[in-house]
């Protein structure tokens, strides 16, 4: 609907004159009205205005009035995604979709419906929600928050009760149901937990006492008595490096990066702030993108995680944030000593303490329920294993409970809402201080003065290196240097984990720990440790809890840094320099290998490989195909696709050590390791079997990465450009591939809500933003492909924060929500 901008305050009078009066920078004759399908009645009520792209602007005069139109305005675009995570949450999974499928990944890792069931069952009937909501602030949510989340489910549940739900993914289905506050901070829980205890749900649900059985239709454990050893543990070398896979951030499907530039670094004297998101392109980590505004108290815009009440990364007229995933190894594990006579009893300075069980029965769909015995200590919950590669058998000796501090941090809102108000990366500073609510990301910020800020304030188990080397057990000795994680010793009081005096809860470092960089030229991460945020000034003296120091770096940190800091260097920087930096799509991987590996291919006998089967393949074309290639990542560069799958098969084949004829040196780790051996035996192979498999799936050679990464909406192909983690394209793309389908015919992660933020002296933040994946997920939603779209063809939103901005938008439309009593 296209509306006037001209008689504003007519009809938004009646209802919401004073407000809307309360907003300054709003002339007195300059509003649109609401739309005519505005619903009325008592209760909370909320302005939205939508812009282009359907971004809504929300205006309230209190936190439960905004979270009113934030819940309401969520639900319109994503109920489906939004009623799926509370399904997942209130543990009847198994109960409308069956036991044994697979949930999205968006709320843990547990890779059952029925192991995400019995965990968040568990969670939900032990209260651990209901106590950390009932908590006093800093250490539970403060009050706006709280009003703003209970606005939030009130918003949501009006929606659902005034429409009709026409989403395909859910329309007519038992499961799409009101909701309650619990619900709304059961979801956050689960986002605060996805580090820790949500990546060992089922290593949680599986753990059972030596000689217990579970049955897969009902209660089913026999009284536990010793015997055999669930399975063999793994040795130290296999677990330190098991350990290192588990929490490698490179191998999550979250990510990001993030670049603050200084005042010093731009044409204006400002500060700039390039956010870049990495983070699932479907189910409940998606972002959702908007403005909310209470006159006088709060004014940001930017993007929340669905289910969210607050802007998790953006902006406001002083100051700009986005997140990177952290190095952080949020929880550490505490290996216990059993009672000889009991393996539910474990000792702590030789005193017998008994497991707590949690017994939770399951609802199952076209079934019995199942029953199951969760078992917890002082420590956390009994776990079996973190991840297929690391067991943590349970025996007759010997259990292993899990340490994961955000299992009593729900103050993630609080740090965001706080964050939201800040009015310097001071303020961003201070909030994260105040309520260090943050579980798993770094820190970026700008400022309109110019100041620059990283900082990893996440909420990590106060493991010191003198606690790791004073308590560790033989399994901790090998798992601590490699990855963070710790293994203590549970059978001793001495080992307890210790408090900072300037930590809001106990057991966890305090801010004052935190690796922090403050007013560098410019501030970067892409999902390494904070050791190179700025090349010039290297972060060293924290606890290996929070990351390493002096270790390669990934393609995706050394692209970053060498286009950062060169961008840095240039200075007169602006907005548009931040924009072309995100859609450069320079491969990092590229430039250090490609032309090597174009000379090793021109110099292979009789322009011939050996493929893994053995068989020998024409490869001579695929030199000039490399040679050619413009080391880009775009959708039209020739060249790409061939390099991308030429690559994951000898990084995956051949080991670094076997790959560089200049290894990698702590004083230059930028440019090391360098210059590809051209005899690595995995060269030949590799060039083998991609142009084996290129040619089998019809796709040339020098075919433009456009046409095979690509994908679907309305029925017509959108080529995305970017390219994946090994390539260390800063424009991050994942896709699995699908010779049948045409190549990558579908976007699994990567870049999600961008936003390039600047300042230039006038009232409002100069801005520009991208959802790659629109607002909505209803692909009968006209927001469904618009901004993926744009994407594809690299353009951008001009963010509309002002209210001038806001009231002369020519796709305005301002709607009146209320509940209905």
């Amino acid at each position: 609907m296209h509306l006037s901008t001209r008689p504003i305050l007519r009809r938004v009078a009646l209802t919401g004159a004073a407000l809307l009066a309360a907003t300054a920078a709003v002339p007195p004759a300059s509003a649109a009205a609401p739309d005519d399908r505005s619903p009325s009645g008592g209760g909370l009520s909320a302005v939205i205005r939508y812009t282009e792209n359907g971004v809504p602007h929300i205006l309230a005069r209190d936190y439960a009035r905004l979270g009113f139109g934030t819940g309401w305005a969520q639900a319109s675009d994503q109920v489906c995604v939004l009623a799926d995570g509370f399904v997942t949450v209130a543990g009847e999974r198994s109960r409308w979709f069956g036991a044994d499928a697979a949930p999205d990944f968006s709320l843990s890792s547990a890779t059952r419906n029925l192991s995400s069931d019995l965990y968040f069952k568990g969670v939900r009937e032990s209260g651990t929600v209901e106590k950390l909501l009932a908590a006093p602030a800093p250490a539970g949510p403060g009050k706006d928050l709280k009003e703003l989340m209970r606005g939030w489910t009130a918003g949501y549940n009006a929606w659902l009760a005034q429409n009709e739900v026409d989403d395909p993914a859910c329309k007519g289905a038992g499961w799409v149901r009101p909701v309650t506050t619990a619900d709304v901070a059961a979801r956050a829980f689960a986002v605060s937990v996805l580090g820790g205890q949500g990546r060992a749900v089922d290593g949680i649900t599986a753990a059972q006492p030596p000689g217990a059985t579970a049955s897969p239709a009902g209660p089913a454990e026999r009284p536990p008595t010793a015997g055999p050893a669930a399975g063999p543990a793994a040795d130290p070398a296999a677990a330190a490096e098991a350990a290192r896979e588990f929490f490698d951030t490179a191998r999550y499907d979250m990510g990001s990066n993030a670049v603050a530039f200084a005042g010093s670094t731009s044409a204006s004297g400002r500060g700039l702030l390039l956010g870049n998101p990495h983070y699932p392109w479907h189910g409940g980590r998606r972002f959702w993108q908007f403005q909310q505004t209470i006159p006088g108290e709060l004014n940001v815009s930017g993007a929340s995680l669905l289910g969210t009440a607050v802007v998790n990364i953006g902006f406001n007229e002083k100051v700009a944030w986005s997140h990177t995933v952290a190095t952080g190894t949020p929880v550490n594990l505490h290996q216990l000593t059993l009672d000889p006579s009991d393996p539910t009893a474990y000792l702590v300075d030789g005193e017998p303490e008994r497991m707590t069980r949690r017994t939770v029965t399951v609802p199952v769909a076209d079934g019995a329920p199942v029953t199951r015995t969760q078992w917890w200590t002082r420590y956390g919950p009994v776990v079996q294993a973190l991840g297929p590669g690391l067991p943590l058998p349970w025996t007759a000796q010997t259990a292993y409970a899990l340490n994961d501090p955000n299992a009593a941090n729900l103050r993630g809102s609080d740090t965001a809402l706080a964050m939201g108000k800040a009015r310097s990366v001071a303020g961003i500073q201070d909030a994260l201080r105040s309520t260090q609510g943050l579980p798993w990301v770094n820190t970026v910020a700008a400022d309109s003065a110019g100041g620059t800020l990283f900082t990893q304030t996440q909420v990590l188990p106060r493991i010191t290196d003198e606690l790791a080397a004073r308590c560790s057990t033989p399994l901790g000795r090998a798992t601590y240097p490699a990855s963070g994680l710790a293994v203590l010793d549970g059978s001793r009081g001495d080992c307890a984990i210790g408090s900072d005096p300037d930590a809001v809860q106990p057991g966890v470092f305090g801010p004052g720990k935190a690796p922090t960089l403050r007013d560098a030229p410019y501030a970067e991460n892409s999902n390494d440790s904070a050791w190179l945020a700025n090349a010039d000034r290297p972060l060293t003296g924290y606890e290996r809890i929070w990351g390493n120091v002096a270790t390669p770096r990934s393609p995706r940190t050394r692209g970053a840094v060498e286009d950062v800091s060169a961008m840095a260097a240039k200075g007169r920087l602006t907005v548009t320099d931040l924009q072309k930096q995100q859609f450069a799509n320079r491969v990092p991987a590229g430039d250090m290998a490609a032309a090597d590996a174009a000379q090793a291919c021109a110099a292979l006998p009789g322009g011939t490989a050996t493929g893994s089967d053995g068989g020998a393949v024409d490869i001579s074309a695929a030199c000039g195909v490399l040679a050619g290639w413009d080391r880009t990542a775009d959708s039209a560069s020739r060249g790409a696709l061939f390099f991308d799958r030429f690559w994951r098969r000898l990084t995956a084949g051949t080991p670094a050590k076997d790959l560089w004829l200049v290894p990698f040196s702590a004083a230059d780790p930028v440019r090391t390791p360098r210059t590809l051996d051209r005899t690595a035996p995995g060269i030949g192979r590799a060039l083998a079997d991609t142009v084996a498999e290129l040619k089998a799936a019809g796709i040339a050679l020098d075919a433009p990465l456009g046409e095979h990464q690509f994908v679907v909406r309305g029925g017509g192909r959108l080529p995305v450009g970017g390219g994946t983690e090994a390539l260390g394209v800063w424009n991050k793309t994942e896709a699995p591939w699908n010779a049948a389908a045409g190549g990558y015919a579908e976007v699994s992660s990567g870049s999600s809500h961008i936003q390039a933020v600047g300042w230039d002296g006038g009232r409002c933040p100069v801005a520009r933003t991208l959802l790659t994946y629109s607002q909505s997920s209803n692909p009968l939603s006209p927001h469904y492909a618009d901004q993926t779209r744009m994407y594809s063809e690299e353009r951008w939103v001009t963010a509309r924060f002002c209210e001038r901005d806001i009231l002369t938008s020519p796709k305005l439309k301002v709607v009146l929500v209320r509940e209905r009593r």
